[in-house]
Formats: structure tokens, sequence, C-alpha cells
């Protein structure tokens, strides 16, 4: 499977593959960069089957690691920088026999001493790839997927190719990263990577390098709205914003369309167990979403999601898989039906019991960022001997303003628009960000 998507790489040629720290590398680049990795790889003995830690940012060179990686066989293990504690978290999960390290001043090779034998891994047919989740509200899972199966959903034949530019925002240790990086390449497309992902380098990137495509999260456009970089950089070039990982907060989505309103807005939806569904929104600016069928089934069970892969992972190296007797995944999302369109409200984790009425989080912060001065919202459930929870958010102000006068009018606001067991209980001021790595917002029921 990887020499079929190898050899149609090879056909693109000098088109732009890679734009990285400004230099621009062609496919021909990056598949010598490849040959070169295949070569390091037969000198350092990698075998078949070995479980490889690849530690890198996203650069011309990891990519291309990985698809010398691949086409060895080897279990990959991609992981960003992290504290030592989770680094080596990690590595004892995964089994990792050998950890690669990319840097600016070259690459390093060490193997660990361990010896993998996950039952899992003796399932791979060829190349298997682990991806840790964020971890946000307990211990990471390790999530063991098989490359081959992964690559066919790249695999179009003959179809018509789009080669269309695409902002990298995603890192390779993350679905959605390896997403934009196969489906880039297999329609002939660039890759933009960008040095920091803040809101004026990703969109000076877009507008530097002509951006088609910008795959990011409801957080990360929330901080867009905050930074005012949609005011100080041309977004002419950009056709489609796409959005995933966490509820999107309607107040925010508006806004964007508001803004760009010749960019195309879709909802994504994809997990680390499953992959990236083919989805279809109702329209830019509303939540309803079509989940499509290509490779993918679904059911609701008890406004819970459920959903068939042909992709779907292995299993977990560290927990038991939610899958049923037929194959479905327990996603773990609670979902409003209306015909064939859904609507994603969050995580069961993540709603908040009030006297046993439930409330989600987004539309909570939906409205609190309808109210002026507000610049970012999170909210989350606090205990209480009563209720058993009550609301409780934590906001980000555009200006100082007294701690009693924001009080005042979220509860305001909030009264006239929601219902009462959905008004804010407990309101505090934070200027820190609300979210991971992977900006998705950090919320914990207490």
């Amino acid at each position: 499977m990887i020499g079929s998507f190898v050899k149609d790489m090879a056909s693109y040629g000098d088109a732009d593959a890679i734009v990285f720290s400004g230099t621009t590398y062609s496919y021909r680049d990056l598949l010598g960069l490849v040959e070169d990795w295949q070569s390091f790889l037969r000198a350092n003995k990698v075998e078949p089957g070995e479980v490889i830690a690849l530690e890198s940012a996203y650069s011309p060179a990891s990519c291309a690691a990985m698809l010398a990686l691949i086409e060895i066989g080897a279990i990959i293990v991609p992981l960003t920088t992290l504290p030592a504690a989770k680094r080596q978290e990690f590595h004892e999960v995964g089994q990792v026999e050998v950890v690669i390290t990319v840097t600016d001043a070259g690459r390093e090779f060490e193997r660990t001493g361990r010896s993998a034998d996950h039952q899992l891994y003796q399932e791979l047919p060829g190349a298997g790839l682990v991806l840790f989740s964020s971890g946000t509200t307990g211990r990471s899972k390790a999530s063991v997927l098989d490359f081959q199966r992964l690559l066919a959903r790249y695999d179009n034949g003959n179809g018509q190719k789009r080669p269309r530019r695409t902002l990298a925002f995603l890192s390779l240790d993350h679905i959605g990263g390896i997403n934009t990086l196969f489906h880039t390449f297999s329609q002939g497309g660039a890759v933009i990577t960008v040095p920091e992902r803040t809101p004026v380098a990703v969109f000076a990137a877009v507008e530097e390098h002509r951006v088609s495509i910008l795959p990011t999260t409801p957080t990360f456009l929330t901080m867009v709205l905050i930074s005012g970089a949609l005011d100080r950089h041309d977004t002419s070039s950009l056709e489609l914003i796409t959005y995933g990982t966490e509820p999107m907060p309607t107040r925010t989505l508006s806004r964007m369309v508001e803004m760009l309103p010749e960019v195309r807005f879709k909802q994504t939806y994809g997990l680390s167990e499953l992959g990236i569904l083919p989805t279809k929104s109702r329209s830019d600016d509303t939540l309803w979403v079509k989940l499509g069928s290509s490779g993918f089934e679904h059911k609701i069970i008890d406004n819970v999601l459920w959903i068939r892969s042909e992709m779907a992972m292995l299993g977990y190296l560290n927990a038991p898989a939610p899958f049923d007797a037929d194959g479905f995944f327990n996603t773990q999302d609670v979902v409003e039906v209306d015909g064939d369109w859904v609507c994603i409200l969050g995580r069961q984790s993540e709603i908040i019991n009030v006297g046993g009425e439930k409330v989600y989080p987004s539309e909570v912060e939906s409205v609190v960022l309808e109210i002026s001065n507000i610049a970012d919202a999170t909210v989350s459930g606090r205990a209480n001997r009563v209720t058993g929870m009550v609301v409780s958010v934590v906001v980000k102000l555009v200006e100082p303003e007294d701690i009693a006068s924001v009080r005042r009018r979220i509860r305001e606001h909030c009264s006239q628009r929601l219902e009462a067991f959905k008004v804010p209980a407990s309101i505090s001021i934070s200027s820190d960000d609300q979210h991971s790595d992977r900006f998705k917002k950090l919320r914990n029921n207490t």
C-alpha cells in the first residue's frame, strides 16, 4: 500500500510538498529525504514490527521518516516534546524499543533495551501506528491502528486530484494531523507548517503561503476572534475552515462566518480509535452534521453515538476497548437527532448534572460569549450539597473589570437566555489559557 502511495507522490515531481521554516520542499525533495531515511534505518538494523518512538516537530524530516518507517513495516509512536514523566509513561505503555529524535541539529537513534510483546502488536499485518489520547479526563489511552487500513482511505485510484495548500495545525501525534498529512499528499497538495500555533502565526502563514484549507479547533477559533488577527492579515486565499475535536460554541461559529463570508465552514468528526469520518455540514452557521457512510456506520443508543469503522483501532494497549459485539465503538458523545442530521452536544463525562437536570457546557459558553467584554469562557461543574453540582464558569476579559460587575452582568444575561439551573452559580476571572496543547477546552468537573 505505501509503495503505491509513494509512487503517486513521485508523479508530482517539482510541485510543492511541504513548507517548513520558510523553505519550500518539492515532492522530489521529500522523496529524496525518504531515501536517506531508508539508508539510515537499514544502517541501524531496524526490523519490521519494531516499536519506534518518532520524536519530532512537524517537519520534512519527520514526514519522510514516517514514510520510511511505514515501508519497513515498523510500529510508529509519533510524539512531540513532552515533560519527562509523560514521555517515560508513553515509552513504557507503548513498549518502545527504539527512539528516533529529530532536531534542527540532526537525528539521534537509541535502543531502549525493551522488548515489545503486546498481543495487539502481534495482530498487525504490517506497519502500525500508536496514538495517545489527550488525557484531559484521566490517563492517556494508547490506540493501536493498522497503517494499511488508514492508507486505504487515501487511495482514490484514478479519481480527480485537488491539490490544495493546507496548514498543518494538528501535530503528527494526533489523528487529525495524520489525516492532514496523508490527505494532502494523496492529492498532490502542499502542507504548510507554522513555528507556533498562535492566531498571528497561523494567519501570517495563511497570507504568506496562500493557504486554502485551515483545519483547526473551536477553541482556537475563539482565540482568533480575541486576537484580532483576521483584521491584520489577508485571508483571501482561504476556501475552507474545518473544525472538530470538541463542540463549537454557536456564538464563535456565527462570528467567524460573519467575518469570513467567502469561506466555507465544515464540521469534522473523528477519533484516534476510528479515523476521520466523511461529514457534511447542514450549513456554514449551524452545528448539524451528516455522518458519511463510506467505510463507516453509526447508530445512536440512549442519545449516545456509536460508530463502526473499517479503519478502527485493534484496541488499547492499556485499557479495555469499548466495542460492542457487532464492532460498534461507544464514542461517549451525546447527540441530538433530526432525521439524517446529528448535533454533537458533548462528552458524557463533561455533562453537568444539576439536581437531575443535564447541562451541556458548550451551550452555556455560547451564551456567555454573547456578553460584552467577555473574550472567552470555560464551563464545568462544581460539587454542591443540595443539587449535586452547579454550573461554574471561568472567563477571560477583553478589558479589566470589577469581578462584582462581571458576575452581575453574566447572571442577568444568562437568566434571560437560559433555564435557571443552567445559570452559572460560580463565576471567576482568569487571564490564563483554558485549553490543552491540542487546543481543546480543559474542563474539570469536581
